[in-house]
Formats: C-alpha cells, structure tokens, sequence
C-alpha cells in the first residue's frame, strides 16, 4: 500500500528529519522525496510504501506531528487500479517576459492535445542586466504515440511565436 505526503512548514523548522524518523519508526519505505524552497516555505513530498497497518499508524503519527510543530500535512492514499501512462518522454522549456496567465496558457495547450504533464517547474525573476521580469518554465511530459512530434513540435511554436514566448521540444535524454 502506498501513501502520497506533502508537507508545508517555516523553513526554520526542522520538519524533514521529524517525518523522516515518523516514516522510520512506522517501519514504511520511502520511494519518492522531493523538496522545495518556497522564499520562507518549506514544502516536503513524499511517496511511502507499506502494509495498511504501518501506513495507517503513520497517518495518526503524521497528525500529532503536525500539531506539535505547527505545520500542515496532507496525505492521500493513491488509487491502485490506476492504468501506467506510456509516452515518449520530453522536456520543453520556456522562457519570456512575464505575463498573466502564460503558465496557464502552456499547460492548457500541452493537455488539450492529450500531453501528460508530468512534472513543471516555474520562477520568475529579474533579468540580467535588464529592468525587466523573465518568466522561465520547465516540462517534463509524456507524450503518447498516436500524438505525430513533428505536427506537435510546429503547432507549439507557432503558439509560442503568438505569445512571444521562446521555447525548446526535445528528448528526454538518459
């Protein structure tokens, strides 16, 4: 049985060895860990595998532990029936000036044609040199089989050129 956890708390908080040791002593398995710093937010991710007994015991110990240290955590167990995802795996970048609603803009396109987003990662700051604000983006997607990469490839940049965003399409590479 599996668990999906997120954690936010006060970077100040010394919140990642506390779930990691609940995770421990629950005597679960982490499969998948992620973190973030948000300016003064620190948000932890997590993937737990374990017997429903452990990863029940963890879900009471995840709520004392996020009184105690006045943080929010969330979990959720994830659905087992879910069919794996096959694709061509790509990473596309963006970067522009920032606009309203360009993030949204990018993802609505990449789901309309049926593109599984699998992971964005998205910042914003002060361009080099420049009085100006950047806005850069990176995907990493699934793309399926019956999607044709070349039409693919050439309507998206086209719909960049639209937004004056410049952008890169290609392989993962391993």
């Amino acid at each position: 049985m599996q668990l999906a956890i997120t954690v936010l708390g006060n970077k100040t908080s010394d919140f990642l060895s506390e779930a990691l040791s609940a995770v421990s002593a629950c005597q679960c398995s982490v499969l998948e860990l992620r973190t973030s710093n948000l300016t003064q937010i620190t948000a932890l991710y997590l993937l737990i595998d374990g017997n429903w007994n452990h990863i029940a015991k963890l879900e009471g110990l995840l709520d004392v532990l996020a009184k105690r240290l006045a943080i929010q955590i969330g979990f959720l167990r994830p659905e087992t029936d879910n069919p794996v995802q096959e694709g061509v795996p790509y990473t596309l970048e963006t970067i522009s000036m920032d606009k309203k609603d360009l993030l949204f803009s990018v993802t609505s396109f990449l789901i309309e044609r049926g593109i599984v987003v699998e992971e964005i990662t998205a910042s914003r700051h002060h361009a080099a040199f420049f009085n100006n604000t950047v806005f850069s983006t990176k995907f990493i997607l699934l793309v399926p089989e019956n999607v044709r990469i070349l039409s693919l490839r050439e309507e998206f940049l086209d719909f960049c050129d639209n937004l004056n965003i410049d952008a890169i399409l290609e392989p993962v590479k391993r």
